[in-house]
């Protein structure tokens, strides 16, 4: 039986894997970094959106499911360079870090996940490389997980932050037409733990529109906002410039209908996801069309989220779009189950 190739060994790579392994396929598991576990170990997430759980601790988990396993073969500081023929004989080649390897295999699922938009990339009204206190989701992430939350420039706690949304998301001038999905939830939660370690420091959010959907309403949006006082402010921020030790941020309340200027310690600025490289590479390795916004496309819709154009190659998590958590495990679990499904009629056809 030739195995599977699951790419990107982040929580829908892992959970692909896991999942054909206990189908009983064999899987080589290729993942670029040294580690497993994807964007929550690589950006040290504290905890997971909405059940607030220990973000190492639930990634482990995921791990220990896949390691050690005899249906298994990890590949990490490995990746994908070239492809050819098709599902179910493609001939894959692996470069490792001292060499190349060609395998053949049945079929594939693509798990690279996304990148986080660069808030520098396109215009610096934001002050990102220009100001220490303006920071990004991903570096609060990373303080909020040490428990340890303070103003980069001086080391001093805050006593006023706030959040600005849709930072590289839904913005046509950028050509970002898409909300990415996560971000109020996200800055939702960590404005709640702000407030848990800090419960003097006032905390707010400026958004165009609060999109906590599902129980990330219920159980962080209300929470934030009722249990922990995050104030929630609908506006539109047009700048964050310097005023003596303070960033200040400037825009308009669209609420009032009046400007505002307000002086922080620190301003996160709640970053999109985007197509990653390596989401880029294999779609172009393995001959597969990008939707229109960049992502692997799909062609079932609604109703097949992992199948693309080409028989036997299928794509999970936010490969194919923004997704949270708990898209990405059930895309890897039904991609684990259509791959399987190839596999097994492809196996039972006469030679």
């Amino acid at each position: 039986m030739k195995p599977v190739l699951v790419v990107g060994g982040g929580p829908a790579g892992l959970e692909a894997a896991r999942g054909l392994a206990d189908l009983g396929y064999k899987t080589i598991l290729v993942e670029k970094n040294d580690f497993l576990g994807g964007k929550p170990i690589e950006e040290h997430y504290s905890v997971f959106t909405p059940d607030q759980r220990d973000a190492q601790e639930a990634m482990q988990e995921m791990i220990d499911a896949v390691t050690g396993r005899a249906e298994i073969d990890i590949r990490m500081g490995t990746t994908v360079i070239a492809a050819d023929g098709d599902a179910p004989n493609i001939m894959v080649t692996l470069k490792g870090k001292a060499d190349e390897e060609m395998v053949e295999v049945s079929s594939v699922i693509l798990a690279t996940g996304f990148k986080h938009f660069d808030p520098g990339r396109e215009t610096q009204m934001y002050g990102y490389y220009e100001y220490d206190d303006v920071i990004t989701l991903v570096d609060a992430e990373k303080m909020l997980k040490e428990k340890n939350f303070v103003r980069p420039s001086n080391g001093e706690k805050p006593k006023q932050v706030c959040f600005i949304q849709c930072v590289g998301s839904r913005d046509r001038q950028i050509g970002n037409q898409w909300c990415s999905k996560v971000c109020c939830g996200i800055a939702s939660q960590e404005a709640l733990e702000i407030r848990q370690l800090l419960p003097d420091c006032r905390v707010f959010v400026f958004y165009i529109d609060l999109r906590a959907y599902g129980f990330w309403e219920d159980d962080v949006y209300w929470k934030a906002q009722e249990q922990y006082h995050v104030n929630f402010i609908r506006g539109i921020v047009t700048e964050v410039t310097k005023r003596g030790d303070q960033v200040v941020v400037k825009g308009e309340d669209t609420t009032l209908g009046r400007p505002m200027e307000i002086p922080m310690d620190v301003v996160v600025l709640s970053v999109g996801m985007e197509p990653s490289e390596g989401t880029t590479a294999m779609s172009k390795i393995f001959d597969l069309p990008l939707e229109h916004h960049g992502y692997i496309g799909t062609t079932g819709g609604c109703l097949n989220t992992v199948s693309t154009s080409r028989e036997g190659i299928f794509v999970a998590g936010a490969a194919a779009g923004p997704a949270d958590l708990e898209d990405s495990v059930s895309m890897g679990g039904a991609a684990a189950m259509k791959a399987a499904g190839f596999v097994r009629k492809a196996e039972a056809q006469p030679a």
